[in-house]
């Protein structure tokens, strides 16, 4: 078969192309793979696509020299109770090499007992870990309440981190909690719950180094 001139410069053409797309799809393959299990703080509730806890994690995990391939398990509204109902078929369906699970917070608004979410929580992380995998545990302060609640709940994700051999970031929120109250209104969405933007960005300035933690256990 004889090329045309015009065949040689569309292959021409192609070539470059290829050989830039080649290599990047075959690094994100080689990429440990992040399931990202939680709630409405983890699917980005009430922010543009980019902006949310997962992307931006990612984004600060590249910058700094760890990166990683994310994947956003949140579901908005989610409990201890429906992510032990979901976490078998999220690790068969995603297979990775590590879980960060985030959940508990709608418990807490819920009311729940401490027990139960971390009755929960272990059954989550025992399937999460199952292999050796490695784990991130994110807890969250509780919300104004009853103090001995508050403690209870409190208590559970250093104790549950230990039984799991998990790495453990105690409070997501504790960048918030050293902003004065009258400041915060920026770090959150119009619900004074969910983090804005902005505040996503200070999330994962406190996130980041122990999610990076994390990426290394898996080499």
């Amino acid at each position: 078969m004889t090329l045309t001139r015009r065949d040689l410069l569309a292959l021409a053409a192609a070539l470059p192309l290829t050989a830039i797309l080649w290599p990047q799809s075959a690094r994100a393959q080689s990429l440990p793979r992040i399931l990202c299990f939680g709630d409405s703080l983890t699917a980005g509730y009430g922010l543009a696509p980019g902006e949310g806890l997962v992307p931006r994690l990612s984004d600060w995990l590249v910058a700094s020299g760890r990166p990683a391939q994310l994947i956003d398990g949140g579901l908005s509204g989610d409990t201890t109770y429906g992510g032990r109902v979901r976490i078998e078929v999220s690790m068969r369906r995603h297979r990775p090499d590590a879980v960060i699970v985030e959940l508990g917070g709608n418990d807490m608004l819920r009311g729940w007992q401490p027990d139960a979410g971390e009755d929960n929580l272990d059954a989550i992380l025992t399937t999460a870990g199952t292999g050796g995998r490695p784990l991130l545990l994110v807890g969250i302060h509780a919300p104004a309440g009853d103090p001995a609640w508050r403690r209870d709940w409190g208590q559970i994700w250093p104790r549950l981190a230990e039984r799991h051999g998990a790495l453990l970031l105690p409070d997501l929120y504790a960048p918030f909690a050293a902003v004065a109250p009258e400041a915060r209104g920026p770090l959150l969405l119009r619900d004074g719950v969910h983090p804005s933007a902005t505040g996503v960005r200070m999330l994962v300035d406190h996130l980041g180094p122990v999610a990076a933690d994390l990426v290394a256990r898996t080499g």
